[in-house]
């Protein structure tokens, strides 16, 4: 059925280009009227009358909402709405208007051609498509983001999540479209779909695994869904979705392309987040023996054969950036963070640790970032860019929680003989090698003391004193002042 459609929208080329798309298509129009402002709107909307309405959200101000509403509910126009913001807010409005589909911007093509052929079809029943009372009079967005009175009926509750957050507007026009059965309502968020079938559905999981397959062959776009089969009366829908939510977080350890049903809270187990000293110091040896095999089998040993229960994911991304941050000492004693393409790359791992939702992805990104450093050390070795104080220093920047560290012990690394080396250190830093390695050690419990409660004596140890008075004196003739008083003055300073 032909039909008129106005466009309002603040941009141009948006305007220019959804009546573009509009045109090429094979919907049946009459007419497309454009309008720049509210102002605008009003007035070709009151002379064309249109049978369809492409709105901006964003265009109208609180004081034009009630004018914009009453227009709406009059004339009762398919209506669309697009908004910049994706947000509970325009989603709740989008809902008031009883609009046929809500569209974030940036569009997508596929997207804005999808809910252009839902305006035609609905054209002369005008069905609302975004889930709100109209048509669901029990349940809106509120019963899914507030607690709830509980109610007399139970659903069964689905999340589909797509692994592009900027699919989710189409997943969730896919999933209205797509011929489900007992299903009572849907609800687009900004990271999920999610879906409720009603209590004597028996095969939602059967009908979920079908969309699925039909989605990934339309869009090639990996999905995860979970499926909450509590019949708990006690639990409001709030308290499903929340768990619902929670239990999405599987695809950190499972990945996509997965169905999980689940009839219970998930709860994660603790692990511990930072390396422990011993752990420390078997990276350093790694890292320096450039041993990329049993980094490897270490990584793939503490992430990648983990078990249910899972431990929480934060726990686990806090446990890799304490990795990350022995590569980034390894790093520096090869100057690699002056270079700004591995600089680059340093801060592309870091954010994968932070967000990215696969934890296997996560861990094969850090092997092949570390095997990239270790080529650049090795070339920096190679083009003898180091000379054997720099190599010297870097190998008791690496080594100094050994009590037991020696100069003969660093002379063998550097392939000199102690004696010369001596006199290097003298001749190139201004100080003996026991002052440099003193400096090193100091300067890492300066760290401590600030960063952590460690007690006094296990920060003694930590770097390398096994005689915890000793270390104090040592601190003292540096610093002016004893370990407790530098933590003490550094703590009344925050």
């Amino acid at each position: 059925m032909e039909g008129k459609w106005l466009i309002a929208d603040r941009d141009l080329n948006e305007r220019e280009g959804l009546k573009w798309l509009l045109k090429t298509s094979s919907i049946p129009v009459t007419d497309i009227t454009l309008a720049s402002d509210f102002q605008e709107f009003i007035l070709k909307f009151e002379k064309e009358c249109p049978d369809i309405v492409l709105m901006e959200l964003d265009m109208i101000s609180k004081e034009e909402w009630s004018t914009f509403r009453e227009l709406m509910q009059i004339y009762d126009p398919i209506l669309l709405l697009t908004s910049a913001e994706a947000t509970f807010e325009r989603a709740r409005m989008a809902i008031d208007m009883q609009a046929l589909d809500l569209m974030i911007k940036p569009f997508s093509t596929t997207k804005v051609k999808t809910s252009f052929q839902k305006a035609s079809r609905n054209l002369g029943r005008n069905t609302p498509f975004i889930t709100g009372a109209k048509i669901y009079k029990d349940l809106s967005y509120e019963a899914l983001f507030l607690p709830q009175v509980l109610g007399t009926e139970n659903y069964h509750l689905a999340a589909f999540q797509s692994e592009s957050v900027e699919m989710i507007s189409t997943l969730h026009s896919f999933l209205t479209d797509y011929p489900f059965n007992e299903l009572h309502g849907s609800f687009a968020l900004t990271d999920m779909v999610i879906l409720l079938f009603k209590e004597k559905c028996q095969n939602s999981s059967e009908q979920c695994q079908k969309a699925m397959r039909k989605w990934e062959e339309e869009f090639s776009d990996p999905l995860a869904i979970v499926i909450f089969n509590d019949w708990n009366s006690t639990k409001s829908l709030n308290q499903k979705y929340l768990e619902t939510r929670k239990m999405l977080e599987f695809t950190y350890y499972k990945g996509y392309r997965q169905l999980v049903e689940f009839e219970h809270s998930l709860n994660w187990v603790h692990m511990d987040p930072f390396l422990d000293p011993p752990e420390q110091r078997d990276w350093v040896d790694m890292l320096t023996a450039l041993d990329i095999e049993n980094i490897k089998k270490w990584l793939y040993d503490e992430f990648l054969l983990l078990k249910e229960p899972y431990p929480d994911p934060g726990l686990v991304r806090i446990r890799l950036t304490s990795i990350l941050a022995q590569i980034r000492r390894y790093m520096k004693t090869y100057q690699l963070n002056e270079d700004s393409i591995y600089e680059m790359e340093y801060r592309t791992i870091f954010n994968s640790i932070l967000y990215d939702t696969v934890l296997y992805r996560t861990v094969q990104n850090l092997i092949l970032f570390i095997q990239k450093i270790f080529h650049g050390a090795e070339t920096i070795v190679q083009s003898q860019k180091q000379d054997p104080i720099e190599r010297g220093i870097a190998f008791m920047k690496n080594h100094f929680s050994n009590s037991n560290l020696r100069l003969d012990d660093v002379a063998n690394y550097v392939d000199r003989n102690p004696s010369y080396l001596s006199h290097l250190f003298i001749t190139k830093t201004g100080s003996s090698f026991t002052e440099v390695l003193g400096g090193i050690r100091l300067k890492e419990a300066k760290r401590l003391l600030i960063e952590t409660r460690k007690p006094v004596k296990e920060i003694a140890i930590l770097v390398g004193y096994q005689n915890a008075n000793y270390f104090s004196r040592m601190f003292r003739e540096a610093y002016d002042m004893t370990p407790r008083e530098f933590r003490m003055q550094k703590m009344n300073k925050m």
